[in-house]
């Protein structure tokens, strides 16, 4: 073997070696930063902030039924799970969550107005802590805080709606409601209907 082979072949060697020994690096690291919790800290005293876990889940540990469909919204892993009434689909889509456990509101309500284009306008809570904000974003506007589609529930100022900001999604993010993509939205506003049901864990 010529001198110019052996150097290429050891170049080889000990390029893929480096590789090998980088990939193993960050084996660790990444397999540690799977396992650990949402906003848990991680190594370096950082925490993390778009999280979310997706799971399947069984309707009937949550649900009697999925009469008008079933939409359970967990919190924690910041996932919003859809049954259809016939249990022919389902569907897992990430979340916006509230920004503390003050603004957020866990258990069982319902859809009661389906809005295209919503108007958004800020609760008397928001605006006394943001009185620079504006009374009403009409629907539409590429700022709305509701994005394309909402679905307005039977709390008060509770929605599930869509956003145009998707740096949100799969954060503690909203003053109380749960956001989705644009197009998430959009595809869940079709699946339900007035009288869905809806539980927040």
């Amino acid at each position: 073997m010529s001198a110019d082979n052996r150097n290429h072949l050891n170049r080889r060697l000990f390029l893929g070696a480096a590789a090998a020994g980088i990939g193993a690096g960050f084996a660790p690291a990444f397999a540690q930063d799977a396992t650990t919790e949402s906003e848990g800290s991680v190594a370096g005293g950082g925490v993390r902030n778009n999280i979310s876990s997706f799971r399947m889940l069984n309707w009937q540990d949550y649900f009697e039924n999925t009469r008008k469909g079933a939409v359970l919204v967990d919190i924690t892993s910041r996932a919003l799970h859809y049954w259809s009434e016939d249990q022919s689909v389902y569907r897992l889509y990430p979340t916006s969550v509230p920004l503390s456990e003050d603004l957020t509101r866990r258990g069982r309500t319902e859809v009661v107005q389906k809005v295209v284009a919503p108007s958004w306008r800020p609760t008397p809570a928001m605006k006394e802590r943001n009185p620079e904000w504006p009374d009403v974003v009409e629907g539409g506007a590429p700022d709305n805080p509701l994005g394309t589609h909402a679905l307005y529930l039977s709390w008060t100022y509770y929605r599930i709606h869509g956003t145009h900001d998707t740096r949100k999604i799969g954060r503690r993010s909203s003053n109380g409601c749960v956001g989705l993509y644009n197009e998430h939205i959009q595809e869940l506003f079709g699946f339900t209907q007035v009288g869905t049901q809806v539980l927040l864990i």
